[in-house]
């Protein structure tokens, strides 16, 4: 761990990421903001007049797309000069410059949906027929008029786009009850040392060798949720009627359906995920049958979740070893993908480490037509590693994805969007795996990928399934109250942890804390796509070149499909239950693997 942390001019030039790529000089930047401005306002010229002729639509469109480039380019510049520091006065101001403009844009150019949405489809096909330069921009034409039973009329849609800030009340009530208001008493250590407890501090100290600490800690922590257990309730309570409210008004049958449908995926998919999730319960419980044999207690507690179960063996990676591994890690993906990725490294398209003021985790971002961008934080971690492959994952996918498609093609559903950082992920652990120096290394290496799956196959599934509950529960009258919640999350923990782990009662109380389940049905895409990466990852090394080709295949297709037909390209079919089967045997060898590490 590094101590006192450099100011950003401190931090050495070849580890920040070169933003000039996408202006040389901040004047620019200034003229495609005006730029962006001045062609919102010729878009309003076209208000009420769209459905008039193929030429309006034409020209509307291209104005759009016009508007788009810039505020990728503006926008994006903006939001990753304030990342690097955010106590940059002038680059705070940029930020809201940028994202004011880029929300007086689409408050402009709000109208066009709604009348693309008003042409009769005869007319739109004679359009095509007298503006052939309209078939560039058929995709986007078809996505929104894809969910054109469920828009409602312009009055209507203004109505619920103008609830839409007070329907967002319960989730901004839960961070500040969550991140501000919640304070949590502190705990002794097993050496009498008082810890403070946070929200942010809560897992690392459940990661602690130390276990009456993490007793400790466990009981104060879901204590003081249990002490607001009602207004927790209420606030999700809350959520859930906003939902019934919007899906009642789009004409759907549920708010699951609903949700589903923005992503133009079938609910079916996530039916499948749960039933054969439910069908590999035996290996979750193989599982937790192994950490309570290798963390060596008579009872498995629920605080006993997070600790690592190799306990005397650590890995430390510098940055120059990680990208190293990187490459030798993804190589199977083929000397053009390994050649990106150099460029990455060579072109500063990463922003390293962590220095005073710097937004904390990673992403993958950047503007189009330019190249993608990585914010990391590393500190030599092995999970440091894992997060820049991840990251560039996500960064290949947009490379492939802008330079084969349009800005209106290239951008990629969130139902996909994790499948290309969890292969990477997934080709570093069989790596890093098949080249461990020790039995313990490799016992560390396995102990992070089980708990990456458990993590996100099994408890974001059972996370879903909560979700899928309550809200039906809702839509059928029965009041969501801290008790039947409570019910609801603590026999779906014993149901998916199982008899060899005890629940504590506590554990009733976690769904208070999730900000997952204000963010409507997300959280099945994070078990989706894990499992279409290991599928995709398993071919890639079994199978070689005719599956990279594939995969690369769906990398350059952005949006030009749904998300399901989209993954069948690189060979992985979610209108079947193979893939999460396939997942969960893998999950299954890691296991059988360590057991024999340790037999």
């Amino acid at each position: 761990m590094q101590g006192k942390l450099p100011k950003r001019n401190e931090v050495e030039k070849a580890l920040t990421w070169r933003l000039e790529d996408i202006y040389e000089n901040e004047d620019l930047w200034e003229a495609d903001l005006k730029e962006a401005l001045s062609i919102a306002d010729k878009i309003t010229e076209f208000n009420g007049k769209i459905a008039d002729s193929a030429k309006n639509l034409l020209e509307v469109l291209k104005l759009y797309e016009q508007s788009e480039l810039l505020i990728s380019k503006f926008y994006g510049y903006a939001h990753m000069r304030h990342d690097e520091d955010t106590a940059n006065s002038k680059y705070n101001g940029m930020n809201q410059k940028a994202t004011s403009a880029y929300l007086t844009v689409n408050e402009k150019a709000s109208f066009i949906e709604p009348e693309v949405l008003s042409i009769s489809d005869e007319a739109l096909a004679d359009f095509y027929k007298s503006e052939p330069e309209l078939k560039k921009y058929e995709l986007k034409i078809k996505e929104v008029r894809r969910l054109k039973d469920h828009i409602l009329s312009k009055e209507l849609e203004q109505l619920i786009a103008s609830a839409g800030e007070m329907g967002r009340t319960p989730y901004n009530g839960f961070n500040m009850l969550s991140d501000a208001d919640l304070k949590f008493p502190s705990v002794t250590d097993s050496e009498g040392k008082e810890v403070v407890l946070s929200n942010g501090r809560f897992v690392p100290v459940q990661m602690s060798k130390d276990r009456e600490l993490r007793k400790k800690a466990f009981e104060a922590f879901y204590g003081r949720y249990e002490e607001f257990k009602n207004t927790w309730a209420a606030l999700y309570d809350g959520e859930v009627k906003t939902r019934i409210f919007n899906s009642k008004a789009r004409k759907y049958n549920s708010n699951f359906e609903a949700a589903v449908d923005e992503n133009d995926v079938d609910p079916a998919v996530c039916d499948r995920l749960i039933d054969s999730i439910h069908k590999g319960f035996d290996k979750m419980h193989k599982y937790v049958a192994l950490r309570k044999k290798l963390l060596g207690v008579d009872e498995l507690h629920m605080y006993d979740v997070y600790v690592s179960m190799i306990s005397d063996f650590d890995m430390e990676v510098s940055y120059e070893e990680a990208k190293e591994l990187s490459l030798k890690a993804l190589t199977p993906l083929g000397d053009e993908y390994l050649g990106i990725v150099k460029q990455a490294y060579e072109n500063r398209w990463i922003d390293v480490v962590e220095n005073e003021g710097k937004r904390s985790g990673a992403y993958s971002s950047g503007a189009y037509g330019v190249h993608p961008y990585m914010l990391l934080n590393y500190n030599n971690t092995l999970e440091d590693v894992f997060t820049l492959v991840h990251e560039m994952g996500h960064s290949m996918h947009t490379w492939y994805s802008e330079h084969e498609q349009s800005i209106w093609n290239a951008d990629y559903k969130i139902f996909v969007a994790e499948v290309a950082s969890t292969t990477n992920e997934v080709l570093l652990y069989h790596y890093l795996k098949d080249n461990a120096k020790s039995k313990e290394e490799k016992a560390y290496i396995i102990n992070h990928f089980l708990e990456s799956f458990k993590s996100t196959m099994y408890r974001q599934t059972m996370f879903e399934e909560f979700e899928r509950k309550t809200n039906t529960m809702a839509e059928n009258g029965e009041p969501l109250t801290a008790e039947s919640l409570s019910e609801v999350y603590y026999n779906l923990n014993k149901e998916y942890f199982g008899k060899e782990m005890v629940s504590d009662p506590q554990i009733a109380y976690e769904w208070c804390r999730i900000p997952h389940f204000y963010y409507n049905f997300y959280v099945y895409q994070y078990a989706t796509s894990f499992a279409a990466a290991v599928s995709i990852a398993h071919k890639i090394l079994t199978e070689g070149e005719s599956a990279v080709n594939k995969y690369k295949e769906f990398l350059k297709s952005g949006c030009t499909k749904d998300p399901v037909s989209l993954l069948k390209i690189a060979g992985v079919d979610l209108t079947t239950a193979a893939p999460i089967e396939d997942a969960l045997k893998v999950f299954d060898e890691a296991l059988s693997e360590m057991e024999e590490l340790f037999a």
